[in-house]
């Protein structure tokens, strides 16, 4: 994959995972190896560089060969902490993020989000699954960075409000919901582990 611009991935797996007991939701056992492991190898061949956002077992997420960025507050102030430490962790134009807990990205994810983006000159470009935003599942512009700072401190979490604010596009991602299967609970990891052994 060619890129107009360098593009910097980012894994978010900064979550407490209060649904699964607490426990790091990267780096459960999914198949025989961390969840996060799936994500990566997905999109790590198709970028210009990769980063871990997690919080906590960094030395564990460091063993994985890429550099662990933690957000600068650690009260778990959700994705958008995630984005900002990312942002101002690295020297790349664009950034990729998804979450930890999805394993059956697909490289196709990342193309038409990053094509989308700049096809519509947009800032911010989220996939849509058919029924609702996906908006941790996007692409956007380090430049924002100032931006979301200011929104983070003056209180504000959510995600799509932010996004309002900069020139936005929703990016129909409708035929390949698998995408964004998330796991949440052990039970969650271990159905999908059953269907993953059919595909």
């Amino acid at each position: 994959m060619t890129h107009s611009s360098q593009v910097t991935a980012v894994i978010l797996a900064g979550g407490q995972g209060s649904r699964m007991g607490g426990i790091d939701k990267g780096l459960v056992e999914f198949n025989g190896q961390p969840l996060i492991k799936p994500v990566i190898e997905a999109i790590a061949p198709h970028v210009d560089q990769l980063i871990i956002n997690a919080n906590r077992n960094l030395e564990q997420y460091e063993m994985l060969g890429y550099p662990v960025v933690s957000d600068a507050d650690n009260d778990y102030l959700g994705p958008l902490a995630g984005f900002l430490a990312a942002m101002k962790a690295v020297n790349s134009k664009e950034l990729f993020f998804v979450p930890c807990d999805g394993p059956l990205l697909k490289q196709e994810l990342l193309e038409r989000l990053l094509k989308a983006r700049r096809e519509n000159q947009a800032e911010i470009a989220a996939a849509h699954d058919g029924n609702r935003l996906q908006p941790v599942y996007v692409t956007l512009l380090s430049s924002l960075a100032e931006s979301l700072e200011a929104y983070l401190n003056a209180g504000e979490r959510k995600i799509d409000r932010w996004y309002k604010q900069h020139v936005f596009t929703e990016v129909d991602c409708s035929d390949i919901q698998d995408c964004f299967i998330n796991i949440n609970t052990l039970e969650e990891r271990n159905q999908l582990e059953q269907i993953r052994k059919t595909l």
